[in-house]
């Protein structure tokens, strides 16, 4: 039996990787590098590039400086990155977020932010599942 599709290689939006890694093992980089490379396969990214910054503190990193010197060239889509921690602490990660997106790019994270204990309803049933885990069930549905 054929696929029913074509497999061909096409060429998808390009972005660049973005990892803070700080007195990390080789096995982590290596595992946070295959994260961002099957993340990028499975939304039809193009990673073109890793940016790794091993600065512990401070704003301005040569790492950093370089992605935004990428993200002036023509068709970059955006910066690809396994979390916001990997852009610095809080405040840094803020100001790095607001550069990325000033420079025209998205920001794609692999692992979004988790929702604030706010956002869920008080009332909305709690049910256990079998794994011990807890799981909010909508009350309207």
């Amino acid at each position: 039996m054929e696929p029913l599709t074509e497999h061909r290689l096409v060429s998808g939006p390009v972005v660049y990787g973005f990892l803070r890694l700080v007195r990390v093992p080789r096995a982590r980089q290596d595992a946070l590098v295959a994260s961002l490379a099957e993340y990028c396969r499975s939304h039809e990214l193009q990673l073109s590039g890793l940016f790794t910054d091993r600065v512990a503190a401070g704003s301005s990193s040569a790492a950093f400086t370089g992605l935004l010197d990428v993200l002036a060239l023509p068709d970059v889509y955006g910066v690809v990155a396994p979390a916001m921690s990997h852009l610095g602490p809080k405040t840094i990660a803020a100001e790095r977020g607001r550069q990325i997106e000033s420079a025209g790019a998205r920001l794609l994270l692999v692992r979004r932010p988790s929702p604030k204990p706010s956002t869920v309803s008080r009332r909305a049933p709690v049910h256990r599942t079998r794994s011990g885990t807890t799981r909010v069930v909508d009350a309207e549905s």
